[in-house]
């Protein structure tokens, strides 16, 4: 009996042993495997965020658009993006001239940025062109279904989307307030370039609201810079009564000129961007671009945070402006009718 009891003590004794040396070895390989986490942690921790990098093409001049460029660095700002600090932007500009467009396109693919935000059709073609994968934020545009860049409004379903100004629907409405201010208004010199898209649909419309006011419309093309005095003398031959501008790279760059001559003409003019108020214009109707840019970086954030182009509906204005420029007006004799400036949003005096 006692050799037994000493066996199963020694044997006792032995597996005591082990189970010591298993629960070190198991003690051990989890002090190994804390250990590796913990420096995985701090190693990835120490790793440098990925800093967004927005690509921006326009086809003018950046300073051109500054109050748009501003507007839209602050609506990144309200939305906790810093230039320089969490998110670069690439500036992209053709200065004026549309052929360089789509080689600054290429650039920004180049270099992989994550998005693409473009100032207008013609900048958001050349985008669209040069990649299917980034995704591409209209600034602003005409007509985007029109132009192709998407495949509906509610459902873009490509990797572009962004903002629209519903701008062919407002000329008809420009020139209802052409007619109120000037009553026997009966010829209007309509300014525009047949080759940006979207200029074709806003003139439909305008030659809708012409049948029904009884005015004729004198469509006049300005394609370059040098156009412009050319297409003034050409509204003075066909004596044309007043002016309606619409959007555009040439007549964007050089409002101030155009302002000039349409006070030098004795001219009432209406615009379709509001920029042309700061140069000197007399009327401006339109949903504000300087908004839409705002807007346009919630796009970017939404993208930025995951969601895909191809599901983001393309927004359109709900407010538009009416400003009203007094100085304009006494400068070519014009008396506004009253209950004209009553509706004005704003009256410049």
């Amino acid at each position: 009996m006692p050799d037994r009891t000493r066996m199963r003590s020694s044997s006792f004794r032995s597996n005591n042993r082990k189970s010591k040396i298993e629960n070190l070895k198991w003690a051990g390989l989890f002090a190994i495997v804390v250990a590796l986490t913990v420096c995985g942690a701090r190693a990835e921790a120490q790793q440098p965020k990925k800093v967004p990098r927005i690509g921006f093409l326009t086809t003018v001049s950046l300073s051109t658009i500054s109050a748009r460029i501003e507007a839209f660095r602050e609506g990144l700002r309200e939305l906790g993006y810093v230039e320089g600090k969490n998110i670069v932007i690439e500036w992209r500009s053709g200065e004026g001239k549309e052929d360089r467009l789509p080689a600054l396109a290429v650039e920004l693919v180049r270099l992989k940025v994550d998005i693409i935000v473009t100032t207008g059709p013609i900048p958001t073609r050349s985008a669209k062109e040069a990649t299917v994968t980034i995704p591409i934020v209209m600034g602003f545009d005409d007509d985007p279904v029109g132009s192709g860049f998407v495949a509906s409004l509610a459902r873009p379903g490509g990797n572009i989307t962004g903002l629209a100004t519903l701008a062919p629907e407002i000329s008809g409405k420009q020139l209802e307030l052409l007619k109120e201010v000037v009553p026997r208004l009966s010829r209007v010199a309509v300014f525009g370039t047949s080759t940006r898209p979207g200029n074709a649909q806003s003139l439909k419309e305008t030659e809708l609201a012409a049948g029904a006011f009884g005015v004729k419309l004198q469509f006049l093309d300005v394609l370059d810079p040098k156009d412009i005095e050319t297409a003034f003398r050409a509204a003075s031959k066909g004596r044309a009564e007043a002016v309606l501008v619409l959007g555009g790279p040439v007549t964007i760059s050089h409002r101030t000129q155009i302002a000039d001559l349409a006070a030098k003409n004795r001219l009432p003019a209406i615009y379709e961007r509001a920029e042309f108020m700061d140069a000197g214009g007399l009327i401006f109707y339109g949903a504000s671009i300087t908004e839409m840019f705002r807007r346009a970086a919630t796009y970017v954030d939404k993208i930025l945070k995951g969601r895909k182009p191809a599901d983001l509906p393309v927004e359109q204005p709900i407010k538009f402006a009416f400003i009203i420029n007094l100085k304009a007006a006494k400068q070519i004799g014009l008396t506004i009718p009253p209950n004209v400036l009553a509706r004005a949003d704003k009256v410049i005096k």
